[in-house]
């Protein structure tokens, strides 16, 4: 069996994007989207990625997209230019092997190379594994809102972590 490879994600990976995002929207709480996106959506998602220079990656398993990653916009007022989002989501039959820890170097590389001074990232107040993962690479939490989301008859509580790239 071939390792895993990380490499920047190509527009003909957004399928595979999706299906593992639509996945986590239908069954975890990894994603607060209720309904599955449309390729039309992830297409229009990955080509204003690419314009505005955030990165997006792939782990690739024997030419199978098994995992994804990417910098967002933190806010599009132009104060927040310096700070990004970052979301990282897995296949569900491949969590737990440490894919997520593999697409976060090329994602905290890409994030200094555009000259990011913070990350943020929101996550479900549940979501221990994702938690973990943020901690292993240096993210704080700085917030927690309560009851801010609602999915699957419930309501949700929104940690917010923070990695400093430069002081």
């Amino acid at each position: 069996m071939s390792p895993v490879r990380v490499r920047p994600a190509r527009r003909e990976d957004c399928p595979a994007i999706l299906e593992i995002y639509n996945e986590a929207v239908l069954t975890t709480t990894a994603s607060y989207d209720v309904e599955p996106r449309t390729l039309e959506h992830r297409l229009s998602w990955f080509d204003d990625h690419a314009a505005k220079g955030y990165g997006v990656f792939v782990a690739e398993d024997g030419g199978q997209v098994v995992g994804w990653s990417s910098l967002s916009p933190f806010h599009d007022r132009f104060g927040f230019r310096y700070t990004a989002e970052n979301s990282v989501y897995v296949a569900a039959d491949r969590r737990g092997q440490g894919i997520g820890a593999l697409l976060f170097p090329p994602l905290l590389d890409s994030a200094r190379d555009k000259k990011l001074h913070s990350l943020i990232a929101a996550i479900d107040a549940s979501n221990e594994a994702s938690l973990r993962l943020h901690a292993r690479f240096g993210f704080t939490q700085v917030g927690h809102f309560r009851e801010v989301g609602h999915k699957f008859d419930r309501w949700l509580d929104v940690l917010y972590l923070q990695r400093m790239l430069s002081s």
